[in-house]
């Protein structure tokens, strides 16, 4: 197999990985497919997907300026991220379920779901950490590493996961009624705010 194409499945599966995990990204990408179909919760993994490769980028090419900076605000990041994250919640909690499951009800405001998840996973020091020791040990072991197909490789990656992720979902969408993505609104802000106050109680350790 060419030397460039491994690398650039080795770095998908890089950015699949990362992404797969049902976190705060994950339960949002879940939450907004219910109330508005697919099409928002792919725009809010592919807000974290962007995130996702330029943490890559960062890691690929080794910048150890931008590096030792963000390592040195990982705190100022986390409480930001937190902050943000509590904020979500609370739209969450107060979002009245979809007119109709499946109809067209409301139109999803796309940039403002990707922008949202887009900044909230920048701020995520554990991605930070975590895309500098991975890209920094594949671009070690690769006698033909090429920073630009592991950013490509992680971008399309994490997308691939997201699309997957709201398709699926969306599939599902027409079996919950205003009850149910009530329910699920409310289960999905206090996990939310559980995953907000737990990195803000890191912090203070």
């Amino acid at each position: 197999m060419d030397a460039q194409l491994t690398l650039f499945l080795q770095a998908g599966a890089i950015g699949l990985s990362i992404a797969a995990p049902v976190g705060q990204i994950g339960l949002l990408a879940i939450q907004r497919t219910l109330q508005y179909g697919a099409a928002a919760g792919i725009a809010t993994g592919l807000g974290a997907a962007v995130a996702d490769a330029i943490y890559g980028a960062v890691g690929a090419f080794g910048v150890t300026a931008l590096i030792a900076f963000l390592v040195e605000q990982r705190t100022l990041l986390a409480g930001g991220g937190s902050a943000l994250l509590l904020w979500m919640a609370w739209r969450i909690a107060r979002q009245p379920p979809a007119r109709r499951a499946g109809g067209p009800g409301e139109r999803a405001p796309l940039a403002r779901l990707f922008a949202g998840t887009f900044v909230l996973t920048l701020a995520n020091p554990t991605t930070i950490l975590s895309f500098i020791a991975v890209f920094g040990a594949l671009a070690g072991r690769s006698a033909v590493a090429s920073p630009w197909v592991m950013v490509a490789g992680v971008a399309a990656g994490s997308a691939l996961w997201w699309f997957i992720l709201a398709g699926a979902v969306g599939r599902l969408r027409t079996r919950f009624d205003a009850r149910w993505q009530h329910r699920v609104n409310l289960v999905s802000a206090a996990l939310l705010a559980g995953f907000a106050l737990w990195q803000l109680a890191a912090l203070l350790r």
